[in-house]
Order: C-alpha cells, then sequence, then structure tokens
C-alpha cells in the first residue's frame, strides 16, 4: 500500500505543477502564441474548473470502484491533455489542454485521503492530509525557477512535451501499484444529497471556497503578469519570486499538520491562520506599487498563513458518515478547487476592464477581490461547529 501511496503523491505533486505553471510561463507563451494576460487567466479556470467538475463523480467513483482505476485511468487524460499544450498554436488549444490536465489530475488527491480516511484513526488525518498536501505543493515549487531553467535552455515545447511522458507514466505506476482499500461490509447507499442536509458542514463548505483560492491564484498565474507589467520582472525573475512563494506554501502545509494535532482544536487553527492571510492580501492591495522585496515578503507570508486547505478539509471530514467517504471528501474539494476556476475568469476580466494607469491598478483590482471574498468566507466560518480530535 505504501508505494502505491507514494505513486499518488507523485501524481498530486505533478498536480500541484500543472495548477500552477501558467504563472512562469506567461512571457513565453505570449511571445509566442500570442495569448493575453486574459487568456491565460480562463486557460487557469478551465483547469479548475474541469478538475471540480469531475469532483461529484469522482466521489462516487471511490466509493463504488476504488482509487487505483479512478485516478489511474484519468491521470492518462491528463497526460493526453499535456501532449495537446505541447502542440498548442493558439489559446482555445490551450484552454483545452488545461481542462483536459484538471481532469486528469482531478482524483489523485482525494484516492489518497480516501485511503487515508478508510485505513486510518480520524485524529491521524488531518496530519496525513497536510503532509501529502506539503510534499505535494514540491510540485509548485518546480513549477517555478526549475521551470524557468527548462524552459530558458529546451524551450517550452519539449518541456512540456517531456512532462506529457512522465504523467502517462505516472498514470501506469498509479493502475500497476495502488491497493484498493478492502470494501465496507454491509454498507449502505448515500449520496451527496445526504451530505448537503448536514447543517454542520455549510459553514465548512463556505470556508473551502476561500481558503485557497487567493494563494492558488496569485502562485498560479497572477505572480507572474504582476512582476512582469508592474515590477518589470524577466522570466527569471518571475520564477525566482514563485520559487520564494511556493516554498512558503511548502513550509505552511508542514506547519499546519503538527498544529492541528497540538492544538486539537481545527476551527480556531484555521481562524487564525486565514485571519494572517486576509491581512497579507489587504497589504498586497495596498502597497501594489510599493519595492519588488516587500511584495515579495506578503506573497511569501500569504503562502504560508494560506495553505490551511488541509485541515479545513480535515474539519469537513470529520462530519462525514464512513459510507459516504468518497462523496465527502470530493464534495469538500469540489467546493475548494471549483472557486479558484470561477475566480481567476472573474479577476481576469477584472483585470482586463481596469485601465492600467497606473500600471498596479489592475492588479489592485485582483488582489482587492480576493481579500474581499477571504474576508466574507471567515466571518461565515465564525459560525461553524468545531469538532476537536
Amino acid at each position: 500500500m505504501r508505494i502505491g501511496i507514494a505513486a499518488l503523491v507523485l501524481a498530486y505533486v505533478l498536480s500541484q505543477f500543472y495548477r500552477a505553471f501558467l504563472a512562469v510561463m506567461t512571457p513565453v507563451l505570449t511571445h509566442d502564441l500570442g495569448v493575453s494576460a486574459a487568456d491565460l487567466a480562463s486557460a487557469s479556470g478551465w483547469w479548475f474548473l474541469a478538475f471540480a467538475a469531475m469532483q461529484v463523480p469522482i466521489g462516487s467513483g471511490l466509493d463504488r470502484i476504488g482509487p487505483r482505476l479512478t485516478a489511474g485511468v484519468l491521470m492518462a487524460v491528463g497526460a493526453a491533455g499535456a501532449l495537446l499544450f505541447s502542440q498548442a498554436t493558439g489559446a482555445f488549444q490551450i484552454k483545452l489542454a488545461m481542462a483536459l490536465i484538471g481532469v486528469g489530475c482531478a482524483p489523485v488527491l482525494m484516492a489518497s485521503y480516501f485511503i487515508f480516511a478508510r485505513q486510518f484513526s480520524p485524529a491521524a488525518f488531518g496530519t496525513l492530509a497536510a503532509l501529502t498536501l506539503g510534499v505535494g505543493t514540491l510540485g509548485n515549487v518546480a513549477s517555478s525557477l526549475p521551470l524557468s531553467w527548462a524552459v530558458t535552455s529546451f524551450g517550452w515545447r519539449e518541456t512540456v512535451l517531456g512532462l506529457a511522458a512522465i504523467t502517462g507514466a505516472v498514470a501506469v505506476a498509479i493502475l500497476l501499484l495502488v491497493r484498493d482499500p478492502e470494501r465496507l461490509e454491509g454498507a449502505r447507499g448515500g449520496s451527496i444529497l445526504e451530505l448537503l442536509r448536514m447543517p454542520a458542514l455549510w459553514p465548512i463548505l463556505i470556508m473551502m471556497m476561500v481558503c485557497y483560492t487567493p494563494i492558488a491564484g496569485l502562485r498560479g498565474l497572477w505572480i507572474g503578469p504582476y512582476f512582469a507589467d508592474v515590477q518589470g520582472a524577466d522570466q527569471l525573475e518571475i520564477g525566482r519570486v514563485s520559487l520564494w512563494m511556493g516554498l512558503a506554501m511548502v513550509a505552511g502545509n508542514f506547519a499546519y499538520g503538527p498544529l492541528d494535532r497540538w492544538l486539537g482544536r481545527r476551527k480556531a487553527l484555521v481562524v487564525a491562520g486565514n485571519a494572517v492571510m486576509l491581512a497579507c492580501l489587504v497589504a498586497l492591495w495596498w502597497f501594489a506599487a510599493a519595492a519588488p522585496i516587500w511584495v515579495t515578503v506578503i506573497l511569501v507570508a500569504a503562502g504560508f498563513f494560506g495553505a490551511s486547505f488541509p485541515i479545513v478539509l480535515a474539519h469537513g471530514r470529520s462530519f462525514v458518515p464512513a459510507h459516504l467517504t468518497g462523496r465527502g471528501v470530493t464534495l469538500l474539494n469540489l467546493f475548494g478547487i471549483a472557486p479558484i476556476g470561477i475566480a481567476q475568469i472573474v479577476t481576469g476580466r477584472l483585470h482586463a476592464s481596469t485601465p492600467p494607469t497606473p500600471p498596479a491598478a489592475p492588479y489592485e483590482a485582483v488582489f482587492l477581490f480576493f481579500a474581499v471574498t477571504t474576508a466574507i468566507g471567515l466571518v461565515v466560518y465564525l459560525w461553524s461547529q468545531d469538532r476537536p480530535h
């Protein structure tokens, strides 16, 4: 089972890579294909929306046929998407490729969480979830300076073609190595509607909508065009800043897990972390035209404190009945991922419709959007029911 989980974690490294690599690819795609920041925001949105749209069927697949086939087959679809991306000649092909990659990446984290939920204690779930997310976030790191180096050295088409081959190999590894947990004896049926009728879940679902959206949106796209347009950064400089923010997100994921076990109060931990992230978003909006070093510091802090996703998911998981484990974790993930796709499209339109006078103005609109939505979600979450562990 351990080697199968390792294959799923490697697949999640790729998932984190693909959701963030457009930020670094922005300059070369704009130069070679003539795509705009709004086009790339839309492409990023397609990835997240396709990822989110798959969560309901994936939840059913995990409960009915298990994580091996569910994750392995769809990961092969992601490899086909990466292949299409490497051959793209325009914005539509980039968007379609990102959607296919999103479909491929959609099951891998939830397949791991399904195994954790079925084979480990509830108290260990949050730590294992955060550990998996922390290791997976190394893909976020790989999509920063290392990707910049690869694109500069080999070309972007050759780099993405290599990624397609790696993705295909990981899909095969999942099919060969993952072992499905034993089926529950006498498990009764159920549906997502049963979960949606649980009042205790709704404040947590609202928090899921905003706890990851800002850092995913910033690190996944906006950090690139912002530093290019406002700070005059080149591709390697963007890669360096992306690397620092990615490392902060890795560190945050590793920090949240032990803190969850130590405090035993998930709600308090989530509130504190997201309150600091909100302060960082407000600072980004207020100091959007500041020197690069200060903006980088703010982004690093936002990446670290905004890494509460696995703890919010663990909070929601604690209310999910055992026979609905697959549907439960994927429902929570749906609420965590779909808003990112929507936010990328909305912020792309905000950016395009805001006059660039001064150059920071369109990005101030983007940063303010993330701050306001985070504040709303945080207020709603204050009404959630805590569940000590």
